[in-house]
């Protein structure tokens, strides 16, 4: 456990380094398709790992962008990545199928995100760092900002989280399966993926995210938004649409492999 928490923290602030610097359109939230990593780790070798790991890479790679030891990061990242990908190893734990895997993502990536967005603004910017352009605003925008930070990770987290991270932890079973609980073994290499859930948990999403990009263009919700959070309502959305269609009309859209049983049979 604490080898798998040291190369997830490791790996996790690598990979977010890599990427930190580029921001939401609120100025502040990072776009980090790194979050495979501790999916991947969640998944693999359960809750404690994966959430020491993604606290503790996420706060590295902070403070290495930042030159110290981050505020921010401590405040409203740690807490949030340790929460949410120990429940997505829990939910996953002793149980695993890929049904219960697009469940695991939607809620870690909805609770956990949502938990680092409204510590971020209320808790760090506006009480600990008394931040005027936060502290000018009034309450129902901290929300929607909030909000939108929230949308933002949800959006840009998902389809690597969908899309990727299935194709590691197969990877991983086929290159070392004795370090891969035998449920997780047995069901992600015999059990095709669900294309039609795979799909749904791609498209429901970017069909909210245009619905609520028209709203914020043609509705009073647009004094919350600028021009470059609409761009990402509509940019999103159509994104994960594509994807969503994409997965569903794919014969298949994740790599195969044999089984142990015949790696087995093939070795001997």
């Amino acid at each position: 456990m604490v080898a798998a928490a040291s190369m997830c923290a490791a790996l996790y602030a690598i990979g977010s380094y890599m990427t930190a610097y580029i921001s939401s359109p609120w100025g502040s939230g990072q776009f980090r398709p790194a979050v495979v990593v501790p999916s991947l780790f969640a998944t693999v070798f359960g809750p404690m790992p994966a959430a020491v790991g993604a606290a503790l890479g996420t706060l590295i790679a902070d403070s290495a962008k930042y030159g110290y030891l981050y505020p921010g990061s401590l405040l409203a990242a740690v807490p949030g990545n340790f929460l949410g990908f120990f429940m997505f190893g829990y939910i996953l734990r002793r149980r695993f199928s890929w049904g219960r895997y697009v469940l695991a993502s939607n809620l870690t990536l909805t609770v956990a995100n949502a938990l680092v967005a409204f510590l971020y603004v209320f808790l760090f910017k506006v009480m600990y760092l008394a931040d005027l352009k936060y502290m000018k605003m009034a309450t129902d925008v901290l929300v929607a900002t909030s909000i939108g930070l929230t949308i933002w990770w949800f959006v840009t987290m998902l389809p690597f989280v969908l899309l990727v991270t299935p194709v590691l932890v197969r990877v991983v079973v086929w290159a070392v399966p004795s370090v891969v609980p035998e449920h997780v073994r047995t069901f992600s290499l015999k059990e095709e993926l669900p294309k039609g859930t795979f799909s749904l948990a791609l498209l429901v999403p970017g069909l909210i995210m245009l619905v609520v990009g028209l709203a914020t263009t043609y509705t009073s919700l647009g004094i919350y938004t600028n021009i470059g959070a609409q761009t990402m309502f509509y940019a999103s959305g159509a994104v994960l649409s594509v994807l969503g269609v994409l997965v569903y009309t794919r014969k298949t859209f994740l790599l195969r492999g044999p089984s142990p049983e015949k790696k087995d049979a093939a070795a001997r």
